[in-house]
C-alpha cells in the first residue's frame, strides 16, 4: 500500500511579508519580467538598503516556483537558494523572513553558514554563503534540486560572488528551467545585466540579451550629515592611530548622549575597520552611563553576532554597536537611528614582491560610506556623523576594489579548474582576473599536484576542493594527518582557516583558548575541526608525505602542519638582529609583533604574513600575524623539497673564494669553505664582472692610459680599431681577458693582473704599429722636456688630450701641435712656477700674441727668480729658473 502524496506547500502570504516594506511596491513589475522570461528567467533587482529587497525577492521566487509544473525528475517541493555575503547576514535573513512567515526557523526557511545549518526537508527558502553555494556547485553543476537561485549584494564584488556569476550563467545553458536573480544595493545594474542576460555565456554582451532590471525607489528617511575631523591623524605607519580611535569613541559618546538629552531614544551604529579597533571602542565606550555596548564583528560568536544585530528587547537600554564593514549591507540593524563613521576599511591586498596576502586598512569608497550613512535613515529620519573631512570623503574612490583584482587567487584558480575553466577561460566574470596573480595561483596548484598540465583539476584537487579551507592547507590537512594525526592535522588547520587572531601571533596559544572554550568562536571552531577531521578520514593522504622526528612537542606539531601548508614561509631568527626578526625561507624579512610570546625561537612555521612598518614589523617591512614554532628537523623534514646543497663561488676582494652551503629556500643551514672548481671560479668571476663591471679586477695606471688612448683613436678613426667600452670589453672578453680570466678562476688575485697587456691583444695588424704616432704616451716641449699626455675619459665623446706644462718650457712655440693624424689639437693648461693654471690653450700664437702681456704683469713680480721675457716668442723655453739657466 502506497503512501499519500505529501500535501503541496502553501505559498507565502506576500502581503503580510511585505507590509511597510517599500520594495513591495516593486514586487508585481519584478513577477510579470520573471514570466514572461520562462523557462530561462532572470532579472537584476537594483534597490537602495532597508527598502525590504531581501525580504521580499525569495518568496516572490517560491510563489513563482510553486505555481510552475516541475520537470522531468524534479522534485514537487522547490527550493529557493539566496546567498548572503556574510554569515551573520544570512543568519539574520533567514530568521527575519521566517518570523515575518510565522514559521519556525529551519522549516520552510532556513540558513546553511560554515559549520552551522538549521534546514529540514521542508525548507524552501535557504540562506547560504558564496562559499557554501560554490562547494554544491562543484558537487552537483546542474543544482538539480534548485528552482531559483538569488545572489544578493554583489555590488560588493566579493570574489566567491564574482565566481557565482560566471558559473551560474553557465548552468542556465544546461539547465532551462533555472531562475537566476542578480540583487545589488548600487547604480551598477547594466554590468550585472549584462552577466547574467541571455548572452552572459559568451562573454560578448554587444548583441543584447539583457537581463530586466527591476528598480525601486529609495526608502530612505532625511538623513543629516555631520563632520567631525580628528585632528590627528587616522593612520600611522602601524595602522590606526589610538589618537583617532579615540575621537571616534568619543565623538559616539556625546553624539548618542545628545540624541537621549533631546528626548530621541535610538541607538548608535560605529563603524571602524577591524576587529581590534572594534574592542578597543567598545572598551572605551564601556561604562558609560546609559548605554548598552554591543561588538559586531567576524570573531565574536554567532550568539553575540545575532544579538548585535537584533532588536532591542521591550524595555531594554539605548545601544551603541560597534561593528566592522560586516554591518555595512546585507541587514538592517532594528533601532539605529545615529551612525558614527570612521570612514576607514579592511581590503584584501595581495603583494606580489614578497609573496604575501592580507588585509589592510584603507579609506572606505564613497559607495561604502554611503552604505554606512543609510544605516540610520531606515526606519525613521537619521543622523550620520562622519570622523572626517569632506575633503577625505570626496578623494576616497568610488567603488569598493573588486576582491578579484587584490586577492590571493589560490582558491579561486582551484575552483576554477573543477570547474572545468582554468584560470577563468571561457567564463563570463564580472572582471578578468589578474593574470600574473592567476598565473601565480596555478603554480600554486601544480606543486601541490592538484591541476594537471591541461590546468584541470587532478583527483587530488577536487579531494582539496571539498576542504573548506585554502589549497594548501587542505593538502596539510590530508598530509599531515597521515603524520601527526587527524585530530592534529585538523585542529591546526581550523586554527589557521579561521578567523580569529593569534594573540601576540601565537598559534599555540590560540589553540589553547579554543581548546579550553575561553574563546568566544570555540564552538565553531570544534565544529570545523570535526568537519576536517572527517574529510581526512575520509579523503587519505595527498600522497607521499614526510617523515617528521619522534621527539617533538604540541606547539612543533601545529607548527609542522603549517609548515606543510606554506614551506615558503617556514622562517629562522636572523642571528645579531634581536629574538623579533625571521629570515622567511622565500627570502622575505618579518618581524614578530612587539611582545610576542614567540619571540626568540630559532624556527617558525608561518600562516600569515603582511605588509607593515614601525614597531610591529621589528624593522622589515612586514608583520608576522599568526605562526607556531618549530625545531631544525621539523622544518627541514615539512619544506623537504626546498633543501639544496650548493657551492657558492664568489669573486671579492679580488680573489675566488667559495662555500658549500645547504639551505632551506633563501636560509643557509651551514657554510663551509671548500676550493672551487674551474667551472664554478669563471662563473663567479663571470658574475661579478655582470655587477661591477672591469674595475672589479681593476685598472692600473698603464692600462688606463692605454684604454683612454685607444678610445680616442676609435673615436676618430672608427674600424678597425677596437671598442674599449666598457659594455663591448665585457662583449668580447674571451678575445682578449681568457688567460686572466682563467687565472682568476682558479685563485689568483687581482693585484698579480694588469690589464693593459690583455688590451693590446685588440689592437688591429699592421695598425698597430701606428699607435704611438696616432697618440703618443708623450709630448716633446720646446724645452727639451717630455711631457705625458692626459687624455680624456672612455666615454667622453668630445673631451681633448690635455698637456699641462710650466708656462717657461713653450716659449717659441708658435704652432699647436695635433693628434690623430691632424685630427685632434692638444689642449694646453699652461702652469705657473707652482703648477697652477695660467691659461688654457688649444692656440698658442694667439695666446703669445695677446693674452701672455697680462699674465706676464701678474706673475713677474710673484716670481721673480722665473724668465717673464717680453718677447716670448725670441726668449729661450726653460724648466729652469733664471740662475740656475
Amino acid at each position: 500500500m502506497t503512501s499519500p502524496p505529501a500535501p503541496a506547500p502553501v505559498p507565502f502570504d506576500l502581503g503580510a511579508i511585505g507590509a511597510g516594506l517599500a520594495f513591495g511596491r516593486a514586487l508585481g513589475e519584478l513577477a510579470d519580467v520573471l514570466r514572461a522570461r520562462v523557462p530561462n528567467a532572470t532579472a537584476v533587482v537594483q534597490a537602495p538598503p532597508g527598502t525590504g529587497k531581501t525580504t521580499l525577492v525569495p518568496p516572490l521566487l517560491a510563489n513563482l516556483a510553486l505555481g510552475a509544473v516541475p520537470g522531468p525528475g524534479r522534485e514537487n517541493r522547490p527550493r529557493i537558494i539566496v546567498t548572503q555575503p556574510r554569515r551573520v547576514a544570512a543568519r539574520s535573513a533567514a530568521r527575519r523572513l521566517a518570523a515575518l512567515d510565522g514559521s519556525r526557523l529551519g522549516d520552510r526557511v532556513g540558513y546553511t553558514v560554515r559549520g552551522e545549518r538549521q534546514t529540514g526537508p521542508g525548507t524552501i527558502i535557504e540562506f547560504v554563503t558564496p562559499g557554501i553555494l560554490l562547494n554544491r556547485l562543484l558537487a552537483d553543476p546542474g543544482l538539480e534540486t534548485v528552482s531559483a537561485v538569488i545572489l544578493d549584494e554583489v555590488h560588493e564584488r566579493g570574489l566567491e560572488s564574482d565566481l557565482l556569476l560566471g558559473m551560474l550563467s553557465e548552468v542556465r545553458q544546461l539547465r532551462g528551467d533555472l531562475t537566476l536573480v542578480a540583487m545589488s544595493a548600487t547604480l551598477d545594474a547594466p554590468r550585472f545585466a549584462a552577466l547574467i542576460g541571455e548572452a552572459g555565456d559568451t562573454g560578448n554582451h554587444d548583441g543584447g540579451g539583457l537581463a530586466p532590471v527591476v528598480d525601486c525607489p529609495s526608502a530612505l528617511y532625511p538623513l543629516e550629515v555631520e563632520w567631525v575631523p580628528a585632528a590627528a591623524p587616522r593612520l600611522d605607519e602601524r595602522g590606526v592611530t589610538r589618537t583617532f580611535l579615540d575621537h571616534v569613541a568619543d565623538t559616539a559618546a556625546s553624539s548618542h548622549a545628545q540624541a537621549l538629552t533631546s528626548g530621541t531614544d535610538l541607538d548608535a551604529l560605529v563603524f571602524v575597520p577591524g576587529a581590534w579597533e572594534v574592542s578597543y571602542v567598545a572598551g572605551r565606550l564601556r561604562g558609560r552611563a546609559g548605554a548598552e555596548i554591543l561588538e559586531l564583528h567576524g570573531q565574536v560568536g554567532p550568539a553575540e553576532q545575532d544579538r548585535a544585530v537584533s532588536g532591542r528587547e521591550p524595555g531594554g537600554s539605548p545601544r551603541i554597536i560597534v561593528a566592522t564593514s560586516l554591518a555595512e549591507s546585507s541587514l538592517t540593524v532594528p533601532g539605529v537611528r545615529l551612525v558614527i563613521d570612521s570612514g576607514l576599511s579592511r581590503e584584501p591586498r595581495r603583494d606580489a614582491g614578497r609573496g604575501m596576502s592580507g588585509l589592510v586598512t584603507v579609506s572606505c569608497s564613497r559607495a561604502s560610506a554611503e552604505q554606512r550613512a543609510g544605516r540610520a535613515a531606515r526606519q525613521g529620519p537619521g543622523r550620520v556623523v562622519r570622523c572626517y573631512d569632506q575633503k577625505t570623503y570626496g578623494a576616497a574612490p568610488a567603488h569598493p576594489t573588486p576582491e578579484i583584482a587584490v586577492a590571493d587567487l589560490t582558491g579561486a584558480a582551484l575552483v576554477l579548474a573543477c570547474w572545468g575553466s582554468p584560470g577563468g577561460r571561457g567564463l563570463s566574470l564580472p572582471d578578468v582576473p589578474p593574470k600574473a596573480a592567476m598565473d601565480e595561483a596555478v603554480e600554486v596548484l601544480r606543486e601541490l599536484g592538484a591541476v594537471g598540465t591541461d590546468g584541470l583539476a587532478s583527483d587530488l584537487g577536487k579531494a582539496l576542493a571539498r576542504v573548506p579551507a585554502d589549497p594548501r592547507l587542505a593538502r596539510a590537512l590530508l598530509d599531515g594527518a597521515a603524520v601527526v594525526g587527524d585530530r592534529t592535522a585538523a585542529e591546526a588547520v581550523a586554527l589557521v582557516a579561521g578567523d580569529q587572531r593569534a594573540p601576540g601571533a601565537d598559534l599555540p596559544r590560540l589553540l589553547a583558548a579554543l581548546r579550553a572554550g575561553k574563546d568566544p568562536a570555540s564552538r565553531r571552531w570544534a565544529e570545523d575541526v570535526r568537519r576536517m577531521q572527517t574529510i581526512a578520514r575520509r579523503e587519505g593522504s595527498g600522497g607521499a608525505v614526510p617523515a617528521m622526528p619522534a621527539e617533538v612537542t604540541a606547539a612543533e606539531a601545529v607548527g609542522f602542519v603549517v609548515a606543510l601548508a606554506f614551506p615558503d614561509r617556514v622562517a629562522r631568527r636572523v642571528p645579531g638582529e634581536g629574538p623579533e626578526r625571521y629570515l622567511l625561507s622565500s627570502g622575505t624579512r618579518a618581524g614578530l609583533p612587539a611582545g610576542s610570546s614567540l619571540s626568540g625561537h630559532e624556527w617558525l612555521a608561518v600562516a600569515e604574513v603582511s605588509r607593515a612598518q614601525g614597531r610591529d614589523a621589528a624593522g622589515t617591512g612586514a608583520v608576522i600575524r599568526s605562526a607556531a614554532p618549530l625545531a631544525a628537523d621539523t622544518a627541514a623534514a615539512a619544506a623537504r623539497h626546498l633543501l639544496s646543497d650548493t657551492v657558492e663561488a664568489r669573486f671579492s676582494q679580488g680573489r675566488v673564494t667559495a662555500r658549500k652551503e645547504r639551505r632551506l629556500g633563501a636560509i643557509v643551514l651551514s657554510s663551509t669553505p671548500v676550493r672551487p672548481s674551474a667551472e664554478e671560479g669563471r662563473a663567479a668571476v663571470a658574475r661579478a664582472l655582470e655587477k661591477d663591471g672591469l674595475g672589479s679586477i681593476g685598472w692600473s695606471a698603464a692600462a688606463d692610459a692605454l684604454r683612454r688612448r685607444l678610445a680616442l683613436v676609435r673615436r676618430e678613426l672608427g674600424d678597425p680599431w677596437p671598442d674599449v667600452s666598457e659594455q663591448a670589453l665585457l662583449a668580447r672578453l674571451e678575445e682578449w681577458l681568457a688567460p686572466e680570466l682563467q687565472a682568476l678562476a682558479g685563485g689568483a688575485a687581482t693585484n698579480g693582473i694588469d690589464l693593459a697587456e690583455p688590451l693590446r691583444r685588440l689592437l688591429p695588424w699592421p695598425e698597430a704599429g701606428r699607435l704611438g704616432q696616432l697618440v703618443p704616451e708623450r709630448l716633446e716641449v720646446p724645452s727639451g722636456s717630455w711631457v705625458r699626455i692626459d687624455y680624456p675619459e672612455v666615454d667622453d665623446d668630445g673631451g681633448r688630450p690635455v698637456v699641462a706644462v710650466k708656462l717657461q718650457e713653450c716659449f717659441g712655440w708658435d704652432r699647436t701641435p695635433r693628434l690623430v693624424g691632424g685630427r685632434v689639437p692638444v689642449l694646453f693648461h699652461l702652469l705657473s712656477p707652482a703648477r697652477r693654471p695660467l691659461a688654457v690653450t688649444d692656440d698658442l700664437a694667439s695666446f703669445w700674441s695677446g693674452p701672455y702681456a697680462q699674465v706676464r704683469a701678474e706673475m713677474r713680480g710673484r716670481y721673480p727668480r722665473h724668465p717673464w721675457p717680453e718677447d716670448p716668442w725670441t726668449a729661450p723655453a726653460t724648466a729652469r729658473t733664471k740662475s740656475r739657466s
